[in-house]
């Protein structure tokens, strides 16, 4: 409990000061927490299958557990499609449902539609539907997701290994860096791009692979500073005061020379994050990223692509990833400014640094 009740330092007063005196960086820190968390609930706002449902005195919840459709007055013992009109009809006239605000999934083929796909927006589909009859709202929310949640895995896989390798090299030198420095190296000028596209002929890509691969080789941009914090403070008075004291290497990297590396680090990591996304993007945009049907923005920018005549499915995809990776840069400059002695004092107020 103490540490979490420890106050904060008046250094850290400062930082916090000087990135919410930042007003570009302050609101897009919560505007893109708030797409996010939306995103978290994408079951609940778009889903082909009702929230709750009432049918002859009983209760069912569809989005738990997966109804024959013989429950419903059907003639197949086989998964009932809600958006069948005959399932339709019979839930209406024997009870009522609760349904989403958009009622299809990301893989939901609409058989009701009226037009050839790619429909065109209208009050059915909101932003109007792919080349196969899929809802492109709810593909962009389930996209967005899937996109934040691989660059988050991607960011904090390159922080633990980029931070452990850069540690390694600048706490011990010497031979170790001299190594370290070749292999980063060697390591850094493989083409990652193509390695990924060559590996994808051979394996079956998904989340997962994908996370993989590209984790042997976003952790190099890390290196390189937590590198040149841990040469620079590794002679400082402090450590070289913990090290006379017979305090172990791994005590004192943890302690006394990683906090102050982190500083750098915390920075570098929203262009780290905003790099998954644009990666992942290009992976899929080129059809060696996730598996097909998978909700995937780069996946929708090449439908915008190849349709042309649908320009609403290039527009939301350019939107959607402007948003994103606009609002991810504003957050990382802030950061930046705020962690920037030579910039701290001209953003933060006089009440917060004597506070």
């Amino acid at each position: 409990m103490r540490l979490f009740s420890r106050p904060l330092s008046p250094i850290t007063r400062r930082r916090l000061a000087a990135f919410k005196a930042n007003r570009r960086a302050r609101y897009s820190l919560w505007l893109f927490a708030i797409l996010f968390v939306i995103s978290l609930f994408a079951e609940l706002i778009a889903n082909d299958k009702p929230l709750v449902m009432h049918y002859e005195g009983q209760w069912y919840f569809p989005l738990a557990v997966d109804y024959p459709e013989t429950e419903f007055g059907g003639f197949l013992p086989t998964r009932t499609d809600y958006l069948d009109p005959f399932i339709r009809d019979q839930i209406d006239s024997h009870g009522w449902a609760l349904w989403p605000l958009i009622p299809f999934s990301y893989q939901t083929l609409d058989m009701q539609m009226r037009v050839p796909s790619p429909a065109p927006p209208d009050a059915r589909h909101w932003l109007g539907t792919d080349d196969q009859g899929r809802d492109v709202v709810a593909r962009v929310i389930y996209g967005f997701r899937l996109t934040v949640l691989f660059a988050l895995a991607l960011t904090a896989g390159s922080t633990v290994f980029g931070v452990l390798f850069g540690a390694l090299q600048g706490y011990f030198g010497g031979k170790v860096d001299l190594v370290g420095q070749r292999i980063t190296e060697v390591w850094s000028g493989l083409p990652v791009l193509f390695l990924l596209i060559v590996l994808a002929s051979f394996v079956q890509p998904g989340f997962w692979w994908l996370l993989g691969v590209m984790l042997l080789f976003s952790w190099l941009g890390l290196v390189d500073i937590v590198r040149a914090e841990f040469l620079r403070a590794r002679n400082l008075e402090y450590v070289r005061a913990a090290r006379a004291m017979g305090l172990p290497a791994r005590l004192i990297m943890w302690r006394h020379v990683l906090p102050n590396a982190m500083v750098a680090t915390l920075t570098f990591l929203p262009f780290l994050f905003t790099g998954a996304i644009s990666t992942l993007t290009a992976l899929d945009f080129l059809g060696f990223g996730l598996p097909p049907g998978s909700p995937s923005l780069g996946e929708l920018a090449s439908q915008g692509k190849n349709n042309l005549q649908a320009p609403w499915l290039g527009i939301t995809a350019f939107l959607t990833l402007a948003v994103m990776l606009s609002l991810l840069v504003f957050i990382g400059e802030g950061l930046r400014d705020a962690f920037d002695p030579r910039h701290r004092h001209a953003t933060a107020t006089p009440e917060a640094d004597h506070a």
